[in-house]
């Protein structure tokens, strides 16, 4: 069981059957408080589920509540919340009926108060899970009793991680020098396919991309109906473009001189 007698981030590498109480509900009195001065980056998977709960653009989305930054290791460009133009709040968050947006909340809203991180190992990506215990947070007090296993089916985290996966794993790595993965036109160019889908699908379906590369008739009309088709194929063109994977590994391969290239 959690030692809640440590710090906030509890330095315990979690597995699935670590157990642990908590429940958070309007009930108790710090209600919403978790929900304003902290950072929450939004993964491409977030955006996609926050803009379509909203009935908005991809790109309406981004500019009326994101900041973009940049991770300290790829140095690829990431997207956090940007509470500071909200009062230091989220947008979405009232303090009496809570979160807005629930169903379609940001992955690292799902897993408080459990922590997610993650590793590049010579096995590939390794995620681990910790305690986030604050100091004002009163859910540790309640009796419903959880594993991390349940808690993740509870939160419906299932489809979360595994839409955001790739894209996790990109952002950790570092190119062969130590320094960023790419430079400012691949940062751009990053940025418009994991973030703004809308923008995205344009430069697929306007430009000279499918002159460029051979995409299937029946993968064309699944990225143009499909927002998790398009951030699929999305994530597997970013890794080609960054050369991080072979064109051929995920079906996306340059088209023949013949075919005018």
């Amino acid at each position: 069981m959690v030692d809640l007698n440590m710090g906030v981030v509890q330095p315990i590498k979690l597995t699935l059957k670590s157990r642990f109480k908590f429940r958070c509900h309007p009930g108790v009195s710090c209600f919403t408080e978790c929900c304003g001065r902290t950072t929450i980056i939004l993964t491409p998977y977030d955006i996609l589920r926050l803009r379509q709960r909203l009935g908005i653009t991809s790109g309406g989305f981004l500019d009326l509540y994101a900041r973009r930054e940049q991770h300290d290791k790829s140095g690829l460009p990431m997207v956090v919340m940007d509470m500071e133009r909200y009062g230091g709040h989220c947008p979405f968050v009232r303090p009496v009926t809570g979160c807005q947006v629930y169903g379609d909340r940001p992955a690292s809203c799902r897993y408080y108060p459990i922590g997610q991180g993650s590793l590049i190992t010579e096995e590939g990506l390794d995620e681990f899970f910790f305690c986030v215990k604050e100091e004002h947070c009163k859910g540790w007090e309640e009796d419903a009793e959880w594993t991390i296993e349940t808690w993740r089916a509870d939160q419906g985290f299932d489809l979360y991680d595994e839409m955001n996966r790739e894209w996790k794993t990109m952002m950790l790595r570092r190119a062969p020098d130590g320094g960023p993965v790419t430079d400012e036109r691949g940062n751009n160019l990053f940025y418009m396919v994991a973030y703004d889908l809308d923008q995205f699908r344009r430069f697929v379906f306007k430009s000279r991309f499918l002159q460029i590369f051979q995409v299937e008739d029946e993968v064309q009309e699944r990225i143009w109906d499909s927002d998790e088709d398009l951030l699929e194929f999305g994530i597997n063109y970013l890794k080609m473009a960054l050369k991080l994977e072979d064109a051929k590994i995920i079906g996306l391969a340059p088209q023949t001189r013949e075919a005018g290239v």
